[in-house]
Order: C-alpha cells, then structure tokens, then sequence
C-alpha cells in the first residue's frame, strides 16, 4: 500500500477497502466490498469519509505547481485539469443520482448510464479547490435522502461494477475520487500515470 492511501485509511476505511480490490481491477471485489460495507445506516459514516477524501485531493490540488493542471492526466487525452474537474464533477452527480433514487424522484427521461466527461481545460488551481469544498457540500446535503435508504436500488448502471444500490453509489463516489488521487500523487511524483478504465467514457 502505498503512503498516501495508508495515511488516508484511518479516516476513510471503507472507501480504502473498497478500492484496494479496484488496484488489482477486480471489479467483482469492488462490487463485494461496496455492498459488504454500505448496509442500512451507513450513509452518515461514508459522508464524513467523502469529507477525507475530499480534504486530501484539496491537498494534492494545491500543493502541484502551475504548470501541472496541463499535464496528461492519467485519461486518454485529458489533461490534469480535466480529469480533477471530471471527478469533481463525479463525485457530486453519482450522490445526487443516488438522493433522487432513494427520494423517489429519479426523472423518467433521465440517462441510466453516467457518461465519462472532462472538466475544463481552463480551470485552475483556485477554481478547482473551490469545485471540490463545493462538491463536499453537494454529497453531504444530497446524503440526507440516503439515510434509512441505503439498500434502496438505482437505476444508475456502470460497465464495470453494474447497478448498484443508493449507498452503494455514495461508497462508490468514494472509489472513483481515490482512481484519481493515485493519478495525482503519482504526478506530483514525476511518475508515468494511466487509467484504470472507470472514467473515460465509462462512469
């Protein structure tokens, strides 16, 4: 485990967990981890986890120089830039997806695939810190509606891990921020970068 994750472990167990099964692409795990950890009155616990999360990509966001955000990104051809903004944006819309399930609001035209999208190639470091504390206050807010509807199903479907149940989503937001967060430490590292398969055009 590498010294980034090992220090975001105490705070974000679950999301930790779940992603280590992500590291050696075995999304059936994934899947297992998710649903073993995201039971009836989970959805409190798991934001506050979200809450870590988010608090260490503001860390590794704000600690890259400039230059960086026009960097590759670890997805295709998506810069740094793009690929935060993309899992900021992520992050947000796979709870609210979530919350609108579990409230009985899911629209009926709505898409049930969430399509891979990059963020701004513009955004920059400033823009991208104030995305990210206003993603956190999105998925704590939209959580409420998770409360005492964690096993509750969703439409939301990935090609990878499938459908998932309404916490499951929240946990799973968890995931997809840590695929990005190696991205980044690994840039800031000045190592080589790639993608694990769950954004480009696929979450």
């Amino acid at each position: 485990m590498t010294d980034w994750l090992a220090a975001l472990e105490p705070g974000a167990p679950d999301v930790v967990a779940a992603f280590r099964a992500l590291g050696e692409e075995r999304f059936l795990d994934v899947r297992r981890e998710v649903r073993r950890r995201t039971g009836a009155g989970t959805a409190e616990g798991v934001v506050d986890q979200l809450a870590v999360v988010a608090d260490a990509l503001s860390s590794v966001v704000g600690d890259l120089p400039e230059v960086a955000f026009a960097l590759p990104g670890g997805e295709g051809d998506w810069t740094v830039a793009e690929a935060v903004g993309h899992d900021i944006s992520a992050r947000a819309g796979l709870v609210m997806a979530a919350s609108l399930a579990a409230s009985g609001r899911w629209p009926a035209d709505a898409p049930v695939v969430v399509p891979g999208v990059p963020g701004a190639a513009d955004a920059d470091r400033a823009a991208l810190l104030g995305r990210i504390a206003t993603s956190q206050r999105i998925v704590a807010r939209a959580a409420r509606s998770l409360v005492g509807h964690e096993l509750d199903p969703c439409p939301l479907d990935h090609p990878l891990v499938g459908h998932l149940r309404c916490g499951e989503w929240l946990l799973f937001a968890g995931v997809h921020d840590l695929m990005h967060l190696g991205q980044l430490h690994r840039i800031a590292a000045g190592r080589p970068v790639s993608a694990t398969g769950l954004s480009r055009g696929r979450d």
